[in-house]
């Protein structure tokens, strides 16, 4: 499995590149959603993190430009990984086309628990080992 996980910051960067390492998955880091669109452009992932607060573009409008995109990768999974907890943030995720959203700090199972339910209502095959 291959991740891309737009954040700007370089420790959560980190956190969670341990994380998915331990669980076997490749994950591929952009520092914000217009590098992490370039991304998409060319390469292939399973699924994107996204945060929500970064500079040049943030994750709202990185969301709804793949939500627009005309190929199969409009459809790509994406899990917004936020430190905001204000009372519509879960809802305006949803409405940009996030598919699931989850508030910093992460654990480790919540983290596979989120891919692998994502997978799972996709009906992708992918295995995900859950820590």
């Amino acid at each position: 499995m291959r991740v891309l996980f737009v954040e700007d910051n370089e420790v959560n960067r980190r956190v969670v590149r341990e994380m998915l390492h331990a669980g076997g998955v490749d994950m591929v880091e952009a520092e914000d959603g217009r590098v992490g669109l370039d991304m998409i452009d060319t390469q292939n992932f399973d699924l994107v993190l996204m945060d929500l607060r970064m500079p040049v573009m943030d994750g709202l409008t990185a969301i709804r430009h793949i939500r627009r995109r005309a190929d199969d990768k409009a459809g790509l999974p994406v899990i917004v990984v936020t430190a905001d907890d204000g009372a519509s943030i879960d809802a305006d995720c949803r409405a940009a086309g996030a598919d699931d959203v989850m508030h910093k700090p992460i654990s480790m199972s919540a983290l596979f628990g989120a891919i692998g339910a994502i997978l799972a209502r996709r009906g992708d095959s992918a295995a995900v080992m859950i820590a």
